[in-house]
């Protein structure tokens, strides 16, 4: 018999060790950064590898990661609780067969279309010699990340419906591991092969997707689980999966469909413009990555039970409940990243290829791109929602109304302020993802406590407000000596800014009384002892 779901104290351990796992993962991914930007700074081979890369993480993003898990998690806890692991296991072997099907089409069709498709998005590129036919090639090695990373995907979302989180959320750092070896070890061999070194950062990403399938099979055995090459389309649960995932692949695409006609765009905005966008966006994700998402990813397993049980109070106390623990630790993330983004940016990538020319135009970026991880991880915590209700068609009308606006913010920002507009564009759009889906999500449950989020996010931007006003005032007065300063001094010097910064937002919300921000810190700092026998139950 599957156990009741975990109160919202169960919430708070379970996005915790999520956090826990997330975070290295995270970090791991900011070490990988340093290494793609030590190695190839903000040239032409970063530039071509994003944009390679950017097309299967749209595919990946959209109907993997996004689509398929906020689909198949609602349906795969329902089957767990109703029917059983034995029955839940056999939906779950063959969601995967048929995410190997699909997907290996689409890397087929892809490597076949790789050309126009790369002259679609980067077109710019053909005015730089070799560079439109070094995209082409990497294109054509990463699509078969696309299988892989669905597959891995699938793992999760059935380790996660188990509430076995930390696995699948640490699962990640084999990609970035693989891609860190490959910058590291293996890309200056390249050259005497006769291939471009940027070539066995491309193959890292294939050999990383096959790690994260691997560090999840083997949790997955050992709670049951075995793979069958079976497929039955008249399953119930697998068409539901399936025609959820269309409307659920629409309503994901806002953020990744933005990133995409982000890179477009920037492709006509001059050597470098893409890998400054980008490098800022992973800074900017990185909060969001670890807690953020951490907390959508607990919240969905939880919000599926209390639904199939009916029980609509629980999914609004939980749901609200999430919401404020986003609020208390996106928000002041937000401020952070915007105050002291030209340190963090030159702390983190000036390094080897990568300039002191480069970290001005990232850290641009980055400003306007940090207020976005609030709207981001709300949306990453309400779309899923509507789907354990069986409501696709909401999330995914709002997702297009949100990607329509950021595509004509972005074709007017970047004519007025270039390449940091499309920062700029995206980040409204997610705010506006995020609202709208917040009002018909209040509407779908009969509120979602309203008045006690709005007086939780006020409190909250307050003490960020006495945070950002604090480490501004200190970076004003040792900027020039943390800009002139070696790596080492310029860490510490850093560091002791955030050291300040998180004093103050500490002494703020405590006197402003943000309880959200306890619970946070005390993930962050491992003080909470996780119950086992709640966050780890067995059938």
């Amino acid at each position: 018999m599957t156990p009741p779901a975990p109160a919202a104290d169960g919430l708070t351990r379970s996005a915790g060790i999520v956090g826990l796992a997330t975070m290295t993962s995270r970090v791991l991914g900011l070490v990988r950064d340093q290494a793609l930007a030590y190695r190839f700074g903000a040239g032409n081979q970063m530039d071509a590898f994003l944009v390679a890369l950017r097309i299967p993480n749209l595919l990946r993003e959209l109907f993997a990661e996004g689509a398929m898990n906020a689909a198949f998690v609602p349906v795969f806890t329902r089957r767990l609780t109703q029917a059983g692991r034995a029955a839940a296991w056999r939906l779950g072997a063959q969601l995967i067969n048929v995410l190997a099907i699909v997907a290996g089409g689409l890397v087929v069709a892809g490597i076949v279309f790789a050309e126009p498709l790369t002259r679609l998005f980067a077109g710019d590129y053909q005015a730089v010699p070799g560079k439109f036919e070094l995209t082409v090639q990497l294109t054509r090695i990463v699509l078969p990340f696309l299988p892989l990373v669905a597959i891995a995907a699938a793992c999760m979302g059935m380790l996660n419906s188990l509430r076995r989180f930390f696995i699948p959320a640490v699962s990640p750092a084999a990609y970035n591991v693989c891609l860190i070896v490959s910058a590291v070890a293996v890309a200056p061999l390249m050259p005497e092969t006769g291939h471009d070194p940027i070539v066995a950062v491309a193959a890292g990403v294939l050999a990383g997707g096959a790690g994260q399938i691997a560090v999840q099979w083997w949790t997955l055995r050992r709670e049951g689980f075995r793979y069958r090459p079976v497929l039955e389309p008249a399953d119930r649960g697998l068409r539901e999966i399936v025609g959820l995932m269309g409307p659920a692949t629409v309503a994901g695409a806002a953020l990744q469909v933005n990133l995409l006609v982000n890179t477009i765009l920037a492709t006509g905005e001059g050597t470098g413009a893409v890998t400054w966008l980008t490098l800022a966006f992973r800074l900017m994700y990185l909060p969001l990555g670890v807690l953020g998402v951490s907390i959508a990813t607990v919240t969905l397993p939880a919000v599926s039970r209390h639904a199939a049980a009916g029980d609509v109070a629980a999914v609004r106390r939980t749901v609200s409940h999430g919401l404020r623990l986003t609020a208390a630790v996106m928000v002041p993330a937000a401020a952070g990243l915007a105050v002291l983004a030209t340190p963090i940016v030159r702390i983190v990538f000036e390094h080897g290829v990568f300039t002191p020319a480069d970290t001005p135009a990232t850290a641009r970026a980055l400003v306007l791109y940090a207020p976005g991880i609030v709207g981001y991880a709300a949306v990453r915590l309400t779309a899923p929602v509507f789907y354990a209700f069986g409501t696709s068609l909401t999330p995914a009308l709002v997702s297009v109304l949100t990607v329509g606006l950021n595509i004509v913010l972005n074709l007017v920002l970047v004519r007025i302020l270039g390449y940091p507009g499309l920062a700029l564009g995206t980040t409204i759009a997610a705010w506006l993802n995020a609202g709208v889906l917040l009002v018909l999500l209040h509407r779908r449950l009969g509120g979602i406590e309203a008045r006690r989020l709005a007086d939780g996010f006020w409190r909250i931007c307050l003490a960020a407000g006495a945070m950002g006003a604090a480490v501004a005032s200190a970076d004003g007065v040792v900027a020039e000596v943390a800009a002139d300063s070696g790596l080492l001094i310029g860490g510490l010097i850093l560091g002791g800014e955030i050291a300040l910064g998180l004093v103050v937002l500490a002494v703020a919300a405590r006197l402003l009384g943000v309880t959200e921000l306890d619970q946070a810190r005390d993930q962050i700092l491992g003080r909470l002892r996780v119950d086992r026998r709640s966050e780890s139950p067995k059938s």
